[in-house]
């Protein structure tokens, strides 16, 4: 089809008019010299990440301990660098929006210095967190008797691989790393469909069996041998709000689930208050607002069913 370029001329004024939008709609548009982290940037540090978490699983097979220590070095070296150059620029952003980006004090802030530093007291976390990992890749293992192993687990879980990013972002969220620990989480979700905030706290031994659907609010707070099953919710009951009408911020609004409790398909558990005593277990389906106490069952009564003959 021939173009027609009396149309295509249009396309001139059609961009002028889009330009003229980031002036007239400044909220959702980042323009300047001081750039904001890198979706592509943090997805490439999640990656580097599992390769030092989980060694011959991914991209570079074939290791031993003859070379394995070239190997997860060069990475580090690597993450080194990336993270430092996205926490400085997270960092950066969280300091515009407190204090505004014409200040002259940020001049005197060494923003790459700080992000190194903050990179370094991360990478510091790396062995603790295999600790952590492995017990939930066993928790993993040990609820399911679908499991051939611990191999299979690791590839292809998605309950293992959302806890993964969570306890990396959920370190970087411990930091107070602004944008980038809730920039992984996204990522997870977006491959999972489990969409785990990094503010919330579990303990080792967390297993998602299936996943599908399960949400875990910020402010949640998830003991040790904790099992939760696919469209679980671990939400906030409502928003309080101030005198103005904004939402208030920096409450516990999500509950507490405390050890060895089981959670059962599509359950939903709301509020700060709402806590979860020791080896409870919640029923599929039910709407849980008020606190437990430990070593309770929580079910709905089971929903009479009609038969009848199909025409």
């Amino acid at each position: 089809m021939a173009t027609d370029f009396r149309l295509k001329e249009q396309l001139s004024a059609l961009t002028d008019r889009i330009v003229d939008s980031y002036q007239d709609i400044g909220s959702i548009n980042h323009l300047g010299h001081c750039p904001l982290p890198s979706t592509s940037a943090v997805v490439e540090i999640i990656n580097d990440l599992k390769e030092i978490l989980y060694p011959g699983y991914r991209r570079r097979q074939n290791l031993h301990l003859g070379n394995v220590t070239y190997y997860v070095g060069d990475l580090v070296d690597g993450l080194h660098d990336k993270l430092t150059q996205q926490i400085s620029r997270a960092l950066r952003y969280d300091y515009d929006q407190k204090h505004g980006e014409d200040c002259d004090q940020r001049r005197l802030i060494d923003f790459e210095a700080r992000g190194q530093q903050e990179a370094i007291r991360f990478l510091d976390s790396l062995p603790d967190m295999r600790r952590i990992l492995a017990t939930d890749a066993q928790a993993a293992y040990d609820g399911d008797p679908a499991a051939s192993g611990l191999h299979e687990i690791i590839f292809c879980y998605p309950g293992l691989e959302a806890v993964t990013v969570h306890r990396i972002a959920h370190q970087l969220y411990r930091q107070r790393i602004p944008l980038i620990p809730r920039m992984m989480s996204e990522y997870s979700h977006s491959l999972t469909g489990i969409d785990i905030h990094p503010g919330a706290t579990i303990g080792p031994s967390f297993f998602i069996d299936h996943g599908t659907g399960v949400v875990i609010g910020e402010t949640c707070e998830i003991g040790t041998g904790v099992k939760v099953y696919q469209g679980v919710t671990l939400g906030a009951l409502s928003f309080a709000k101030d005198g103005e009408g904004n939402l208030v911020r920096g409450t516990k609004r999500h509950p507490t689930i405390r050890d060895r409790v089981v959670i059962y398909a599509n359950a939903t558990i709301l509020g700060g208050g709402t806590i979860v005593g020791e080896q409870s277990v919640v029923g599929a389906s039910v709407w849980l607002t008020k606190s437990v106490p430990p070593n309770t069952m929580v079910t709905i009564e089971t929903p009479s069913l009609r038969l009848r003959e199909a025409s």
